[in-house]
This record gives C-alpha cells, structure tokens and sequence, in this order.
C-alpha cells in the first residue's frame, strides 16, 4: 500500500492502522484521484495542506470503511481527521465493556449524546457505523444544524438513528438538550481549547506550517473553523468545568460523561472538581494520534447497586 505513514499508536481495533491506501481509496471515491501525486521517494501520496484534499480524503474514507453515501462540510468548518475520531469511539466503546463484563454493547439500545456534533456529524455517524448505537447531537450553529441535517437525508443508512437538537443558549451544555426522561449511556465532547480567535488561529497557522514546512499569513478557511469549534473564553478548562457543573444536575441521566482534554496541564483540576462534585468513579484514558497526544476523562454518579440496575434495565 502507499500513502500517508499513521503511527500505530491508534486504538488496536481501529481500522485505519497503517498507511492510508490511497489506490483502493481513489478506486471507491474517483475524485480523490485528482489530489493524489507521486512524491520525491517513489510513494503515492497527496497535499495534506490543502484542505479540498483533506475533505475528499475523508469522503473516501467514510464511503470506503462505513458506507456513507454522502458527507460533505461548508468552507470554514473543520475537516476532522477520521482515524483519531474513530480511536474515540472505540475507547468509549472498552470503557462501557468495563462495565458489561468485558463486552463491548454493539446496539442501538446504547443511547449517547455529542456535545456540539458540527457540521461534520462526525462522531454520529462514526458510532452508529461501528456499533450501531443511537445517537442525539447537539450543536449552537445553525449552519453546522443544517449541513448535518443534510448528511442525514442523503444517507438513508442513519435515517431514524440520530437525532439533532439545536442548543439556543451558549452559556448551557447540558440543559436544554437533556430531557426529564431521557437517559444517555454515554455523552462525548470535544471542546473548543483556544481561549481566544487569535489563539485559534495561531494554532492553525501552526499546523499548516508543520505540514508544508513554509510560514503563512493566514491559514486556510477549513484549517480555521468556527469560533464555537476552536475557542471559548477561557478556553477549553473553563468549558470542561462547565461541563462537570452541569453533569452534576443529570448524575441519574447519564451512566458516562465524557470528554477529550486536549492540554495535559488541565488534567489535575479536571480531576479536583470532579472529586469535589462527587463523581463515584472518575477515569482518564490515554489517546494518541501521530505525534497529537490527548486523553478522554470519564467521570460518573452511579453507585455500584445503580449501576448493576441500569445495565440490567438498559442492556440486558
């Protein structure tokens, strides 16, 4: 195969382990082939700056690996790296085995919620591929609303499996999306992390520059993103405290609540307010893309007795 090197440090049952092979990926998405070159050494690979190509690399993947028909993103919002998105799903997938004995539940009984599901819907589509599990997704932008409504209704595939839900207050995460009889076996989030839209796009002209090796002005639009996607005021351990604030509320909603942490300083007072909130059970679990590290916390209020009922309940 020939292509893009991903270290092997992603999730063993992830299926992008390897180098990306771009030939059978061109094969079931033609229009890949037209950012695909021959490198300096021989290898057949393609412009990881250029955002088109990015996109249509992800088309092909999602369309190759999980039969989705269509996906497609508006200039501007972020192109997310599937195989790290993946690594995600899987590790939520081992941390729900912890607690099944020692199986991973594939099935749309498993109820999840995404906090800010994008335009891309990425983490939807990827869950209920794998493991076919339900999902809502909640999201401030009206404009990622309806991309996603429309990545729905081009693939009749998820059709009836993920719901979306606009959030109308951006000072809230979990109120509003969940409802007085709901429950959720597990939320998920990937916080904006740049406290500022200088910060954020510092940290996309950064990662144009390591992947082409030139200085720019001005990184490209899907290398931006959307404010909401990259930066909140305080930055990412002020959203995740938020996060844990409101948890606090839905304790008997939600078996999991979830998050990455992009910064590894924000693990120790991540870990202080969910001791002090009183969570029964917190985790943190290593996650590694290339030479991206982050890490997903996982915190809940179950007691034992409690949560021997709910998966009784709900998995049985």
């Amino acid at each position: 195969m020939k292509g893009k090197e991903i270290p092997a440090r992603l999730h063993p049952r992830n299926l992008h382990q390897g180098r990306y092979d771009l030939e059978a990926l061109s094969e079931t998405l033609p229009e890949l082939k037209s950012f695909l070159f021959t490198n300096e050494y021989g290898n057949l690979t393609l412009d990881f700056a250029n955002p088109k190509a990015v996109k249509a690399l992800n088309q092909a993947l999602l369309k190759h690996f999980y039969q989705v028909a269509f996906w497609d993103i508006p200039d501007g919002f972020l192109c997310p790296p599937i195989p790290g998105r993946a690594d995600y799903i899987y590790h939520l997938a081992d941390l729900l085995a912890q607690s099944n004995g020692g199986r991973s539940p594939k099935s749309a009984k498993i109820n999840v919620l995404d906090i800010g599901t994008g335009a891309n819907l990425i983490y939807p589509i990827l869950g209920n591929a794998i493991y076919d599990w339900s999902f809502v997704g909640s999201e401030l932008s009206p404009k990622a609303i309806e991309s996603a409504k429309q990545i729905l209704a081009k693939n009749p595939l998820f059709q009836g499996k993920i719901e979306l839900r606009p959030q109308p207050d951006s000072s809230r995460i979990f109120f509003n999306i969940i409802q007085s009889e709901e429950f959720f076996d597990l939320t998920l989030c990937n916080p904006p992390f740049h406290e500022s839209a200088h910060a954020a796009q510092e940290g996309s002209q950064r990662k144009v520059r390591n992947l082409t090796g030139k200085p720019v002005a001005k990184a490209e639009l899907n290398f931006g993103g959307q404010a909401a996607e990259l930066w909140t005021e305080g930055g990412e351990l002020v959203f995740i405290r938020k996060m844990i604030a409101e948890s606090l509320h839905f304790k008997n909603h939600v078996f999991w609540f979830t998050t990455l942490v992009s910064k590894s300083e924000n693990l120790k007072p991540i870990q202080n307010q969910l001791q002090k909130v009183g969570v029964t059970d917190q985790k943190v679990i290593e996650m590694a893309q290339g030479n991206k590290k982050s890490r997903l916390v996982a915190w809940t209020f179950l007691t034992e007795k409690q949560q021997a009922a709910w998966k009784t309940y709900r998995w049985k």
